[in-house]
């Protein structure tokens, strides 16, 4: 500190400018500190001192708010977060008199005691701190400051007779309330400051007072803390408070700090009572008005060395009395008895074993208790929170996001919003410790966001309890002759001068229907003209906007949130639509065409990501010939074609070609041509938008729930809208592509002519009962032939001679047994890149989708015959005369060719070059009628029904085969197999 260092103590009333000469002293350094008792004053000193130096020289520190620029020159700050060591040229310490208070004093002691610029420090505060700071502070200068104005006191009065501008003081919540709701009816409605409040309500709720849209303020005593506000009367409601252990009176010194919030600058002010109160005694009414009181004799204080080798050896440093008798120890703090109780906690003490594991602690434990349940509850949180700091150095970023997660909700009551506020402002005072969270500035904006958003809604419901906007409007619109003003909120809800005339969506204003005549016309026009440059503001916040923000809806519409702002409209591509924005004319071109520029840019994106593998395919220029023609035909099917429709365009692909396309995720499906990925829920939304803005549908069909396997068959839904939304009909119900598919594989094994049943399998993939499959079974062209048999039981399961059953059989030795039917020719070789193609072909042609008939039935094992009197083992006697237990079965044969094939091929299947049926039966039995095989296989022609007679092939010579696709995924078997042959 330089010798010639000013230590002075600016002493006096209030209202005489103390706080304002110490800002002005402290921006004639080039570095100052100055301490203020609430995060309300040091938020409002801030801004002052930002709107002289700007924000880049200005820090703001206190418990729950850090902002500071790297070139901070001045520091605004709670007496709390005043930082230590700076070397500041100057210091200041604001309402030094709480050196005096039982739960704070020791903090103010101990910057009266420590705190010190290199060039000056000021102290600030009441007459009553002379004696102490010139016993405790050697050197000081006293400088004594005048009140600007006069105060005097007018008695007590009811609140129907209080003046405009009038703050009327509570000490309770439910006081402040109480009398809140009283002047709504009464006088329109009030404001309400309490120090629970965030700056951010508080400031919402002074600006209500302060531009004379409410004329009467009711608060607690935190108005008394430097809180400058334009009140002519002080109205106090109680002389006894709270004061955290007991009700007391409240001393004449206290009650001249808040009516000393009265007359600001030069203009008098008066205080007096309401309600139940009483008049105030009068001595010490002279007192108040003459600001004379008794002079503070002794101070709080506690020990600022502290011992971190132990626990113990902490709680005793802090428990240590002071040797001058102008100081007193402190009461235990909310921080000291945390402390204790975590130390009665055994893994605490275990954790707490080294210098820097107690200094954490103690750390931990000067959190403040914002929420205030009770002290067990606070301990519990800190030591939840020491026991991450410990382990891990830092508080989880899951942890915070579960508790920040948890508070960020804004509905409720005000006093459920109070308590969030509170709760909120723990995770606020965490985010701002240094070295806390892995990621500092994140947590300390999220905690902030949620404070905001929370400060915002509780000042929203404060002004809707409290405020009756109408009344209040109208009566000082009576006396006063302006314009009509119109304003625009969050919520787009438009007011004039404060009543609700209409909302606005998006960006089309829709006026209230309340409004009649004359009013609504005046009403339209003010909105209009305040809203002129909202528009251009909201059309900048859209543009800027996250395509997350943005969404289309199912019949084609652009949503921002919740707000319609445009609309698709069909364009000379199927997959570049038009835009359509929702803008009012009065908005202006400008606006408009940001608005649709932006939305533009958002439904080419979501095209462009949603259907990236159509699209990739599209831009291929490798592909040419009939791989082009046909990948077309997928890009206008958006990646969905029946294969029924595309057959003959599929036969004249070869396995190159369709590698090809496969290399795009084109899938040849038995029943349809496909894109898997397209068959997802969100491109599956995307196309039946864009198919119905094509093909100019009024209605848009919508996509079925996700997740669904089949979806009721609904006759008035043409077919084409179940293959855009990704299923095929079959029956009562349409079926998912891809599970249709897997079904056809299952079923491909099976022998469609002999006839086969449902297995366990089937029925899983598509989720039915035996009944529903069998009407999904004749949907797919099948009969389906009902049955009933005895019920096996697995007891009951016949084994064979050498000791095992059927379902023993292996896997391999059940695949070398050539099943019976048609030897297939030689241009009905299986495609060795395609394992579905050999089907597709026989079902283009009318065959059933299976090629085998059905094996030899197994010799029946003789069961003995048991008689009346004989009893089987784990048998009532009784059973023989209930019967056989019998279950229902469904045998599934070929139905059928497919209707569209046949009329293609003139009715019938043509005979293939080189091969001969039964005497050419199969071909002119096929001719005349188009009739499938039966289940006993091909009939001669004119044989009798039953008497197919010997098989004979003739087959042509053998085409050239096929390059094996390398890309297929059954390349390798294939190979393996052509190698075994």
């Amino acid at each position: 500190m330089a010798l010639s260092a000013r230590v002075a103590a600016i002493l006096g009333p209030t209202n005489t400018g103390k706080t304002h000469y110490a800002i002005e002293r402290m921006l004639g350094y080039r570095s100052g500190v100055i301490g203020l008792p609430l995060r309300l004053l040091a938020r409002e000193v801030y801004d002052k001192i930002v709107a002289i130096r700007g924000p880049s020289l200005v820090a703001l520190v206190t418990g729950e708010e850090r902002i500071v620029p790297t070139r901070a020159q001045y520091w605004v700050c709670t007496v709390e977060a005043m930082p230590e060591g700076m070397g500041a040229d100057f210091v200041a310490v604001d309402e030094i008199q709480l050196c005096a208070d039982p739960e704070r004093g020791h903090v103010f002691t101990d910057r009266l005691l420590r705190m010190r610029g290199t060039h000056e420090t000021l102290f600030l505060g009441s007459d009553t701190m002379r004696g102490p700071i010139a016993a405790l502070v050697p050197g000081v200068e006293f400088v004594r400051r005048e009140r600007m104005s006069q105060l005097s006191y007018t008695g007590s009065k009811k609140i129907s007779r209080l003046p405009h501008r009038t703050a009327i003081v509570g000490f309770s919540v439910d006081n402040v309330y109480a009398i809140a709701e009283l002047l709504k009816r009464q006088k329109g409605g009030a404001a309400v400051v309490m120090g629970a409040l965030s700056p951010r309500t508080r400031n919402a709720q002074v600006e209500m007072y302060q531009n004379g849209e409410v004329d009467y303020l009711v608060a607690t005593d935190a108005i008394g803390m430097g809180l400058n506000l334009d009140i002519d009367h002080v109205a106090f409601s109680s002389l006894i408070k709270f004061d955290g252990r007991r009700m007391r009176q409240l001393m004449p010194n206290e009650l001249a700090q808040i009516a000393g919030r009265a007359g600001r600058g030069m203009s008098h002010g008066t205080f007096g009572t309401t309600g139940d109160t009483g008049q105030i005694p009068d001595d010490w009414v002279d007192a108040i008005c003459n600001h004379q009181f008794t002079p503070l004799k002794k101070l709080n204080w506690r020990n600022a060395k502290l011992n971190f080798g132990s626990i113990d050896a902490l709680d005793r440093s802090l428990d240590l009395s002071p040797d001058d008798p102008n100081l007193v120890k402190a009461r235990e703090a909310d921080d000291l008895r945390a402390l204790r109780t975590l130390a009665a906690e055994a893994e605490v003490l275990a954790r707490a074993s080294s210098p820097q594991s107690v200094q954490l602690l103690w750390d931990v434990c000067r959190i403040p208790d914002f929420r205030g349940i009770s002290p067990a509850e606070h301990a519990g949180l800190l030591s939840v929170i020491f026991r991450h700091l410990h382990e891990t150095g830092i508080v989880p970023d899951d942890f915070m996001a579960r508790q920040v997660k948890r508070i960020d909700r804004t509905d409720g009551d005000i006093d459920t919003l109070s308590k969030r506020l509170a709760y909120i402002r723990t995770w606020t005072y965490v985010a701002q410790r240094r070295g806390w969270t892995r990621d500092e500035t994140h947590w300390r904006e999220a905690t902030r966001a949620v404070e905001d958003s929370l400060s915002d809604a509780l000042h929203a419901a404060l002004t809707q309890r409290f405020v009756d906007r109408r009344t209040s409007v109208l009566l000082r619109r009576l006396k006063q002759k302006e314009a009509l003003l119109a304003e625009v909120n969050d919520q787009g809800e438009v007011t004039v001068e404060g009543e609700f005339v209409g909302k606005l969506e998006g960006f089309r204003f829709r006026q209230d229907r309340d409004a009649q005549g004359q009013e609504a016309k005046t009403l339209k026009q003010a909105s209009l003209q305040a809203l002129a440059p909202h528009f251009h503001l909201r059309a900048d916040r859209f543009y800027n906007a996250p395509d997350t923000e943005i969404d289309f809806t199912e019949q084609g519409g652009l949503m921002w949130g919740q707000q319609a702002v445009g609309k698709l409209a069909k364009g000379d591509d199927p997959l570049k639509p038009r835009i359509v924005a929702f803008v009012d004319d009065e908005a202006g071109a400008d606006v408009a065409a940001k608005v649709e520029r932006r939305l533009q840019h958002f439904i080419d994106r979501k095209i462009s990501a949603l259907f990236e593998p159509l699209t990739k395919m599209q831009d291929d220029e490798t592909l040419s010939g009939l791989v082009r023609g046909f990948a077309f035909r997928l890009v206008e099917g958006m990646g969905v074609i029946p294969r029924a429709d595309v057959a003959d365009e599929v036969k004249a692909l070869d396995q190159d070609a369709r590698g090809a396309l496969r290399k795009h995720g084109v899938r040849f499906g038995q029943y349809t041509i496909f894109m898997p990925l397209l068959l997802k829920p969100a491109p599956t939304r995307l196309r039946l938008v864009l198919w119905s803005l094509a093909n100019g549908l009024d209605e848009f069909p919508e996509a079925p729930p996700p997740g669904l396997v089949t979806v009721p068959n609904i006759a008035e839904v043409p077919e084409q809208h179940y293959t855009l939304a990704g299923y095929r009909k079959a029956g009562a119900r349409a079926i998912r592509i891809d599970m249709l598919e897997r079904l056809a594989d299952m079923i491909r094994t099976e022998d469609s002519r002999a006839g086969f049943e449902a297995k366990a399998d089937m029925l899983s993939i598509t989720g039915m009962t035996l009944e529903q499959f069998a009407d999904l079974m004749q949907g797919l062209g099948y009969k389906a032939e009902k049955g009933e048999r005895e019920k096996v039981k697995a007891v009951d399961a016949v084994v064979g001679t050498d000791g095992a059953s059927a379902e023993d059989k292996p896997v391999m030795d059940a695949a070398a047994e050539e099943p019976a039917g048609i030897v297939p020719g030689a241009d009905e070789v299986p495609a060795p890149a395609d394992v579905a193609e050999p089907v597709a072909k026989l079902e283009d042609l009318g065959e059933a989708p299976v090629s085998a008939e059905p094996a030899e039935a197994a010799p029946e094992t003789p069961i003995a015959e048991t008689t009346e009197e004989e009893i089987l083992p784990g048998t009532a006697p009784d059973a023989a005369l209930a019967g056989p237990e019998m279950e229902v079965f469904y045998t599934f044969t070929w139905g059928g060719n497919r209707g569209a094939n046949v009329n293609r091929r003139g009715g019938g299947r043509p005979r293939r070059e080189g091969q001969q049926g039964q005497g050419q039966g199969q071909g002119q039995n096929r001719g005349q009628g188009g009739k499938p095989r039966g289940k006993g296989g091909p009939k001669g022609k004119g044989g009798p029904k039953g008497d197919r007679g010997p098989k004979t092939f003739e087959a042509r010579p053998p085409r050239k085969e096929k390059p094996i696709d390398p890309d297929n995924p059954f390349a390798a078997a294939l190979m393996g197999l052509k190698d075994k042959s």
